[in-house]
């Protein structure tokens, strides 16, 4: 364990998870040094072009009686290593090592676990927890925001998930040619129009190429989810009530879902399993928990209140 660079609060741990064509393969959990060393826990799981840099969210639920840990995937953040492909994968399965080592690490120490996970991560986590049901690993998950569906009109949806996952097995580093919109970046970190303090590095506001691998690894576990899953734990979902579609950054991209259709969310979310609570946060940001002051305090709300009904 070493001292973490969001400062001596947090401690974190690399998990090595191999080689591949780029090199060393890990993943990294960061956990709250003052966790108590049993008791709930809750693993957080970042998104696309993301990593964990949000000590307020650890707060609620330290505050909840909670450890927190949170987990950098392989090529993200803490754990991007030199010359790799930052955030690649071409399955959504890649990720399940370390989201199984993560969770036994937790699991050694803490009687129940809660998975909250934000986009692709909500995706990722969603997918790996329909695999491990009834193996008792986790007993909850709040959803924020989970990418279960392309961003795009329903023809094009649909003419991507034929194509995408051919194209990404053929040349998965071949790039997308609709690039990543800055737009909800730009919306968050404090050099902009944001109040957020995040490394540039690891999340640019200008994005990162989207390969052809990670959209066909996407799309087939999107496709897993609209045939429907069976995760055998409760699940809080959450997605703004408005998307924002505008190419350029105005002042409505920080009430708004700027990265994806908050309603298509919402529709899909019960698909997960049979016990689904869906939340809608008006003026929420497509990372709920890094919205304005009263979609955050809504959020937080909605969040305690699922977690004290069910834990």
């Amino acid at each position: 364990m070493e001292t973490d660079h969001l400062g001596p609060d947090y401690r974190a741990e690399t998990i090595p998870l191999g080689r591949d064509a780029e090199g060393e393969l890990v993943a990294t959990l960061v956990e709250r040094a003052d966790n108590p060393p049993s008791g709930p826990a809750v693993l957080y799981v970042h998104g696309f072009v993301d990593y964990f840099f949000h000590p307020h969210v650890a707060d609620f639920y330290r505050d909840r009686g909670f450890a927190f840990y949170a987990v950098d995937l392989r090529r993200s953040g803490r754990s991007l290593r030199p010359g790799q492909t930052p955030y690649f994968m071409s399955s959504i399965e890649e990720y399940y090592p370390e989201l199984e080592q993560a969770v036994r690490r937790i699991r050694a120490r803490h009687e129940k676990l809660v998975i909250n996970a934000h986009s692709t991560g909500a995706l990722a986590a969603a997918v790996w927890a329909d695999s491990v049901r009834g193996r008792g690993l986790i007993h909850g998950m709040f959803l924020n925001s989970p990418f279960l569906a392309l961003n795009a009109p329903p023809l094009t949806r649909a003419v991507g998930r034929v194509f995408s996952p051919l194209l990404g097995k053929l040349s998965p580093k071949m790039r997308v040619p609709v690039p990543l919109s800055g737009v909800n970046a730009i919306s968050l970190h404090k050099d902009h129009h944001g109040e957020w303090d995040f490394s540039l590095d690891w999340k640019p506001v200008t994005g990162l190429p989207v390969h052809m691998g990670w959209l066909g690894g996407v799309v087939k576990a999107q496709a897993k989810v609209r045939r429907g899953l069976r995760i055998d734990v409760p699940i809080l979902a959450a997605a703004s009530t408005a998307s924002y579609k505008e190419p350029g950054w105005s002042p409505q991209a920080q009430r708004a879902d700027a990265v994806l259709d908050a309603d298509v969310i919402a529709a899909l979310a019960p698909r997960l399993g049979p016990d689904v609570t869906v939340v809608r946060i008006p003026d929420g940001m497509h990372d709920l928990a890094l919205s304005g002051e009263a979609a955050r305090t809504r959020l937080f709300k909605e969040l305690g209140e699922w977690l004290d009904e069910r834990f």
